[in-house]
């Protein structure tokens, strides 16, 4: 495509030529409008999801489809769970020619065989309503134990996507385990850096770009064949940065802002300039993976708090189901 066609063409037409647009979002209008190529949702999403009118009746139906069912008590409540995450997943799959993201209970983040489970439970529901695997992406936090998860869940066909991912020593050990793909969270990586030094970051000196260059480039020096999406922006200025990166996960709020640009963005992530870096090949067994995570304060407090917050999430979804039961 000509550079004065690209220029004729929305910031997020022009992203579109070199990454994969993916819509972050639990809201189905949002993704029709933009046509992302994959969609990814979380606890905290599908959540606020339900919590809005447009989207109460699919919990409503999964409860009465689930009348019949024999569980009780905390079990009655996790089927519900898992049933309303397919819904929406379902729902997301009719919009998206690709693939959408689900994710597991981030309470099984330290639970390798918990989270392999809780995967093959939700393959299974998806390939019960005739989804087929590869378009659906089992999100696990990117702990050890979520790595060694997905590690396993791989060579059963299973494709996971390591979320809460905040630091390189992460990135590395996903792509060891040969992760389908990782969501470096570059917005959150920005908030601890801003808020520990006072500073306002832009453009390529945005620490979140920084790390999620690093993983980009290192991945396609050395070929790994794990994607690359960033996730969790703060503004459109870090997307553009991240232009090139394998996909991006965007909001809604972001979307529309791309979209109403034609401002001109130029590719800055490629597998000829990350061959060209000189980033040294690393390898990271348990030991080395927790004590380099150990040494990164902002990846530590962030993959804690980002846990602890989908937990939360979980748990008022939890009460929300129990209410209605």
């Amino acid at each position: 495509m000509s550079t004065e066609t690209l220029e004729k063409l929305s910031q997020l037409d022009q992203l579109k030529q070199f990454t994969k647009v993916v819509a972050d979002t639990g809201d189905f209008e949002s993704i029709r409008q933009f046509k992302p190529q994959d969609s990814t949702t979380n606890p905290s999403l599908i959540f606020a999801a339900v919590s809005e009118a447009a989207y109460a009746h699919l919990l409503d139906e999964v409860i009465t489809n689930l009348k019949s069912s024999p569980l009780s008590g905390a079990a009655k409540i996790e089927d519900v769970i898992d049933h309303l995450l397919i819904a929406f997943g379902l729902e997301i799959l009719k919009i998206v020619p690709g693939r959408v993201s689900t994710e597991t209970d981030a309470r099984l983040s330290f639970d390798t065989e918990g989270s392999i489970k809780k995967a093959r439970q939700l393959i299974g529901l998806y390939e019960k309503d005739g989804i087929s695997r590869e378009r659906v992406l089992i999100k696990i936090a990117s702990t050890w134990e979520g790595i060694k998860a997905a590690e396993q869940l791989q060579k059963e066909g299973i494709n996971c996507n390591l979320t809460l991912l905040f630091s390189f020593p992460q990135a590395v050990a996903c792509a060891e385990a040969g992760v389908r793909l990782i969501s470096p969270f570059v917005g959150r990586i920005y908030d601890w850096y801003k808020a520990s030094t006072g500073k306002e970051y832009h453009g390529a000196e945005d620490p979140g770009v920084i790390s999620v260059t690093k993983i980009y480039n290192y991945y396609k020096k050395y070929g790994h064949q794990t994607e690359v999406m960033g996730a969790s922006f703060r503004n459109t200025g870090e997307i553009i940065e991240l232009a090139g990166s394998d996909l991006l996960t965007i909001s809604p709020k972001l979307l529309a802002e791309l979209s109403s640009s034609n401002a001109p963005i130029t590719r800055k992530l490629s597998p000829e300039t990350a061959k060209a870096s000189d980033l040294e090949k690393v390898s990271f067994d348990e030991k080395t993976f927790r004590f380099a995570l150990n040494e990164d304060p902002m990846a530590t407090e962030k993959l804690a708090e980002g846990i602890r917050k989908f937990s939360a999430d979980i748990v008022k979804l939890e009460k929300m189901i129990a209410a209605k039961l």
